[in-house]
């Protein structure tokens, strides 16, 4: 059997080599890799190890005490689709599923029965000790309790929950197909199940599940073959980001984060709009500039910067949110807190904010974790190792290879946020530039977004494609390249690493002057289409 597998291996490497655009490194193959498969990080192909698919019989057979992992599809295209995806969720947990990983959030072009709303559709990966038949019974109720009835078949419907895998069992009963019969022609299937494989210290899971792909080069080809990467963001399939009342498509253009500090002692405009009016004022610069989203913060994280209490931090923060809801200039637009405190964050959204932007990526103060998974609004971790008083200590500032590190840390961030409740389709990431980094470290961040993808995608193909925010504005580090003592003065080195950092991957640049900042997007949007246009 290991020889099987190793020649299927040779087979499916080129394959899993396509999906990554060719970024994995050559390969040499030995039993080795077969019994210990992840003991290189860097030998991508450990997904697709041919395994021995168990009958239904074999499963029945040995009972079901023990977890089984699973993937679940999920549709919808009425009513609130996002609210609908948000209590099938808990509804499945309360129904013996424990979810462990999200696929990301996609909007797709009907299929089969054109004539209809357009669809949200993604997948959950978990496990359950519900035999396969007992797991299907619990999802039809839940369908049910949503408000599924008989209808038109692939004709609309408010929640659709299919068992796209089960273990590594083969399934075929007269109520239930397992894997799903039509997963080889649905791209708005496989794009989520694609999202939820990789992962290192996998049992053998993922190598079982591609060899029932029947397909030699595993899900991979499946998905290379209706089209891939390069269906996405087309009209039949488009990743968003539900933010307010909107799904983002943020691989359309690049989003503008404009930065207002409600603080006396942040290093660039430290006491410039602590006073409502001011901050109000500057809001409307911001946006009249192109910003997409403002993001308020009441506490600096400068390096070495005095904490504040939640409370003194909301004494900033209210006045200015309750007074910046109300502008006309915010419609259409969308208001971020940056905050690492769970209180603050509760409090925010509920006087209007649609993002948490946490500099800690949950490190601060865990309890944010389960406020943002409850309060539903998209969820920014950033990249520190400690806090702002102990960030750029020597032993934080200690890499062997920035890009693969800051890659794995966000990942245990990641993984944090998804078992606390917030699903993947609201995780935006941000790799910290300027925190807990040298400037060596911070230029190659900036340049190796890709890489940071790439790692990211040896742990959780999904996490691999969330949204990316970037934040070199004035830091210290521009200062240092272009001696410019005062951060004012650091505006143009800020459109330089943010027209970098763009054409390397960045979707949302987090910026002090909006102007500046939504040029360089403009151009290098435009660059980008070019790109496509040539290929």
């Amino acid at each position: 059997m290991l020889l099987h597998a190793k020649k299927s291996l040779k087979k499916m490497y080129p394959v899993a080599n396509n999906y990554f655009g060719g970024l994995l490194p050559s390969h040499s193959f030995s039993v080795c890799d077969l019994v210990h498969p992840l003991r290189s990080s860097n030998r991508a192909s450990r997904h697709v190890i041919p395994f021995k698919a168990r009958s239904f019989t074999q499963c029945s057979l040995e009972g079901h005490s023990a977890d089984q992992e699973i993937v679940i599809a999920m549709g919808s295209n009425v009513g609130d689709r996002v609210s609908t995806f948000d209590r099938a969720l808990q509804l499945m947990k309360s129904s013996g599923v424990s979810i462990t990983r999200h696929a990301n959030l996609y909007e797709t072009a009907p299929a089969y029965v054109t004539d209809q709303p357009r669809f949200l559709n993604s997948a959950i990966r978990g496990t359950t000790r519900l035999d396969p038949h007992e797991l299907l019974k619990k999802l039809k109720e839940i369908e049910k309790d949503i408000g599924r009835t008989s209808g038109i078949r692939y004709g609309p419907r408010p929640i659709d929950l299919d068992i796209l895998l089960y273990g590594n069992s083969q399934i075929n009963s007269e109520t239930l197909i397992v894997p799903h019969e039509r997963i080889h022609e649905r791209p708005f299937v496989l794009a989520p199940l694609v999202d939820l494989l990789g992962g290192s210290g996998d049992d053998g899971t993922e190598t079982s599940w591609h060899s029932l792909s029947k397909c030699s080069g595993g899900f991979f080809e499946l998905w290379n073959k209706l089209g891939g990467e390069s269906l996405i963001g087309t009209k039949s399939i488009k990743r968003v980001l539900p933010i307010g009342n909107c799904l983002l498509d943020w691989c359309e253009r690049t989003l503008v984060m404009g930065v207002l500090n409600l603080t006396p002692d942040s290093f660039s405009d430290g006491g410039k709009f602590q006073q409502v009016e001011a901050a109000i004022s500057q809001a409307k610069l911001l946006i009249s500039e192109g910003a997409d989203i403002i993001d308020i913060g009441a506490q600096s994280t400068r390096p070495f910067a005095k904490r504040l209490s939640p409370n003194e931090e909301l004494e900033r923060l209210i006045p200015v949110l309750d007074e910046i809801t109300k502008i006309p200039e915010m419609e259409g637009k969308f208001l971020s807190v940056d905050t690492f405190y769970a209180e603050v964050a509760s409090e925010a959204v509920k006087r209007g904010v649609h993002m948490i932007n946490d500099v800690s990526g949950g490190q601060l103060d865990p309890k944010i974790l389960k406020v943002a998974a409850e309060l539903r609004v998209p969820y920014v971790a950033m990249h520190m190792r400690g806090d702002p008083s102990t960030m750029q200590s020597e032993q934080n500032l200690q890499y062997d290879d920035v890009c693969k590190e800051v890659a794995s840390e966000l990942y245990a961030h990641v993984g944090e946020a998804e078992l606390s409740g917030i699903p993947l389709w609201r995780i935006v990431l941000d790799p910290g530039i300027g925190f807990s980094k040298k400037s060596k470290h911070n230029l190659e961040v900036i340049m190796g977004l890709e890489s940071i993808r790439r790692e990211m995608s040896k742990m959780s193909i999904g996490a691999s494609h969330v949204p990316i925010l970037l934040g070199p504005s004035r830091k210290r580090f521009l200062g240092e390249i272009c001696n410019r003592e005062d951060p004012v003065e650091r505006d143009v080195a800020t459109v330089a690493a943010v027209t970098a950092g763009i054409l390397n991957g960045a979707n949302i640049v987090r910026v002090h002057n909006a102007a500046y900042g939504a040029d360089a997007a403009k151009v290098c949007d435009a660059l980008h289409k070019g790109r496509k246009w040539e290929d």
